[in-house]
């Protein structure tokens, strides 16, 4: 399997449109975590992701019949822009079908790249079937986000560069999943050439398609995904990418929405870069890593993949990260509306700074009371807090 996919990523076309990333060195994350850690920049691809690479590398393959039919794609997201762009070095029409809940901005990009944005249904998966009603009624090509041989190779990409760009031995490299495309083809790459680097998906807790499908040892569909990281916000992984990668990944580590937005701060400080919440992913993996490895002087690699992040979201990531990194606990309690009670709240407090308040009268026997506090003491100090308030016999709502 491997030796197959060797060939066919050295063979991927994707430099006609996408270039060789930085490997660089997050100098102020490497100082904290006592660990050599470098970033794969995919976020500096024309797109701002890596997913021109297999866009283009199988619209690239196509016979030149299937290409003068054009192609389709479903897509809210850097596929999307990955499709467009490559259709349009190609000189080949591309539809691409977005939810009609996709952002405008992401719709105009598409558009200014050649792509003809067709919005219809409320859901990605209402966007797949009109696609498949158009590979129907018109002919034209499926180009799958990820579960693709083809596009498996063009992602797969990446991990050779990784490879060429650093020499040394490497630990572990760290890759984001969300439908596998991407940690397929690195890893089947990776695995062949150096064995003994380990290679370690990262996912979000609300978003686990590989590490269940591992765990079970076949595909499942979650009932559900959290779309915070909308990137990698897929209900089962790729039939291809999990024969892949159940064979070349070494295990997977899930994250918080906390532990991402700390990551994108984590990002932003070493690059003044701002990555997407999927981009982020892997540097919140090895984050967690390091943690509980307690490793010190390792070299880690991790892809930041993204950085297509709407603008309005910010302000969310930024308060987040802060608890991210166990420096603010933000809660809610209620409490008895009777004198006294607002003064046992406090002292239930301590000495912690307060970087948030909000009171809110409920009805004659309680109060709602929202609070952020400022944590130094460590990763045990929220449960700390937590104790405290409880044996003040408040109701505490959400911590």
């Amino acid at each position: 399997m491997s030796r197959i996919y060797i060939e066919k990523i050295l063979r991927a076309r994707v430099y006609d449109v996408a270039s060789e990333s930085p490997l660089e060195p997050a100098v102020r994350l490497s100082a904290r975590m006592g660990n050599r850690i470098m970033l794969k920049r995919e976020d500096a691809q024309q797109v701002f992701s890596f997913k021109l690479r297999g866009a283009y590398n199988k619209i690239f393959s196509l016979p030149e019949e299937q290409r003068s039919v054009g192609v389709v794609a479903a897509s809210a997201g850097n596929h999307a822009q990955g499709v467009a762009l490559a259709g349009q070095r190609l000189g080949v029409h591309t539809t691409i079908v977005m939810p009609v809940t996709t952002p405008a901005i992401k719709v105009e990009t598409v558009r200014r790249l050649g792509g003809k944005a067709v919005l219809h249904g409320d859901s990605y998966d209402d966007a797949f079937e009109h696609a498949m009603t158009l590979v129907k009624q018109r002919g034209l090509a499926f180009i799958h986000p990820f579960d693709d041989p083809d596009v498996i190779a063009g992602q797969g990409t990446v991990g050779m560069e990784i490879l060429r760009q650093h020499a040394d031995p490497i630990d572990a490299i760290f890759v984001p999943v969300g439908g596998g495309g991407l940690i397929a083809g690195v890893a089947a790459y990776v695995k062949h050439i150096r064995p003994e680097t380990r290679i370690i998906g990262v996912e979000p807790q609300d978003a686990p398609t590989l590490e269940r499908a591992l765990a079970a040892g076949r595909r499942v569909v979650l009932p559900r995904v959290g779309l915070f990281a909308d990137g990698v916000a897929v209900r089962q992984i790729g039939k291809e990418t999990f024969r892949v990668a159940r064979k070349t990944v070494d295990e997977v580590i899930l994250v918080s929405t906390d532990e991402i937005c700390a990551a994108i701060k984590d990002v932003f400080d070493d690059t003044r870069s701002v990555a997407e919440p999927a981009g982020a992913l892997a540097i919140a993996g090895i984050k967690k890593y390091v943690a509980r490895e307690g490793c010190k002087d390792q070299k880690l690699i991790g892809i930041l993949s993204g950085a297509n992040v709407n603008f309005d979201r910010l302000r969310h990531i930024a308060e987040r990260a802060e608890v991210g990194e166990q420096r603010e606990a933000l809660f809610a309690v209620q409490i008895p509306e009777k004198p006294g009670s607002f003064l046992a709240f406090c002292r239930a407090l301590g000495k912690r700074s307060i970087t948030e308040f909000n009171y809110r009268y409920s009805d004659k026997q309680e109060a709602q009371v929202f609070c952020g506090v400022e944590l130094r003491k460590g990763a045990d100090e929220p449960e700390d807090l937590k104790r405290s308030l409880a044996d003040t016999a408040f109701d505490i709502v959400v911590l």
